[in-house]
């Protein structure tokens, strides 16, 4: 490749590109580097505003190469109603960190929804229990949908779906086409309105949702269960009570964010955790430096907020393969 050129990558081309499978196992990579102390820490700018925030996400990682790419992000939750626009928009620009040569730019829309479900699935490997059969999907647009498909991949022996939407139609919606998806021929799926009465079942659940307020308390959730809290993502959006963040082990993507705008950033405020009962950084045990779920009883939290090293890993993984595959536009910034 010409070092003026840069890489232009279509929506389409980076669905195409990045396998869900290919995907987690770049995430749980990027995330035992991190755990091994080699790459450094992440960096997150936010701007807020009326109808929505921008999120700049930055990272460096060495994937036998050493990368740097920075994420924008615009989220803006009421695009659907008022535009026909998606909730999230943005675009990722990839570089070579040892040169400071930009190589590509690409749409970051389906590398963001991947890269997080990939780091549910992450966490699900080390926190859920090994024999869990059932899941509650808290929120049932496109997050929802993704989420499922990545736990599938990690958890063998799922096999019944509760779908949970504030708009009903959206779950009976998302239960269509999990039926419809002839891979899925061996999973039952329901739509339900009682979010509690569902997860009090389930021994996994996702939130996925834009609340501003807690959708689960403590007694909603039984002994074992594994939650991955994945739709806080700036310092007013809230999906778990203080008192259950209390009540479970706490793993976190990345602690200073979560503290910052996660479900740990509510539960340090109300002052039931304080950092120390953090048990640990999904890093460390993906890393092996502390263990997982270490009984059967215990109730795990993954707290996702979104660390800028998984779309790093994802945008090089879209890179590379486009690079062997002759895939997108090259253009140039050179006068």
């Amino acid at each position: 490749m010409n070092p003026d050129e840069l890489l232009l990558l279509t929506p389409r081309e980076v669905r195409e590109l990045l396998t869900v499978d290919e995907c987690i196992s770049a995430v749980e990579q990027a995330f035992r580097l991190y755990g091994e102390g080699k790459t450094g820490p992440p960096a997150m700018l936010s701007v807020h505003l009326p109808e929505g925030a921008f999120h700049v996400k930055a990272g460096t990682l060495d994937f036998g190469r050493s990368y740097f790419a920075a994420k924008v992000n615009g989220n803006f939750p009421g695009n659907g109603s008022r535009f026909g626009l998606p909730t999230i928009q943005g675009v990722i620009v990839l570089c070579d960190a040892e040169k400071g040569t930009p190589l590509a730019v690409m749409d970051s829309r389906d590398i963001t929804s991947r890269r997080t479900a990939a780091a549910t699935a992450v966490a699900a490997k080390y926190l859920a229990r090994g024999d869990s059969q059932m899941v509650t999907i808290c929120g049932c647009g496109i997050q929802g949908r993704v989420q499922l498909d990545a736990l599938l991949r990690v958890c063998h022996r799922l096999e019944t779906v509760l779908a949970c939407d504030k708009d009903q139609e959206t779950a009976l919606q998302f239960v269509r086409q999990l039926k419809d998806n002839k891979s899925n021929k061996n999973i039952s799926a329901t739509a339900v309105t009682d979010l509690a009465a569902a997860v009090q079942q389930s021994d996994i659940c996702v939130t996925c949702t834009p609340s501003q307020e807690p959708v689960l308390g403590p007694a909603d959730v039984r002994a074992g269960t594994f939650i991955a809290a994945v739709g806080a993502d700036n310092p007013h959006k809230q999906e778990l009570h203080p008192a259950l963040m209390a009540k479970g082990k706490i793993v976190c993507d990345i602690l200073e964010q979560c503290a910052a705008i996660g479900d740990l950033h509510h539960a340090l405020d109300a002052g039931t955790v304080s950092r120390s009962d953090v048990y640990a950084e999904l890093g460390e045990i993906v890393a092996g430096k502390k263990p997982g779920r270490t009984s059967a009883d215990e109730i795990t939290i993954f707290d996702s907020t979104g660390m800028a090293l998984e779309d790093v890993a994802a945008a090089a993984i879209v890179y590379e393969k486009a690079q062997r595959l002759g895939a997108g536009i090259r253009f140039s910034l050179a006068q």
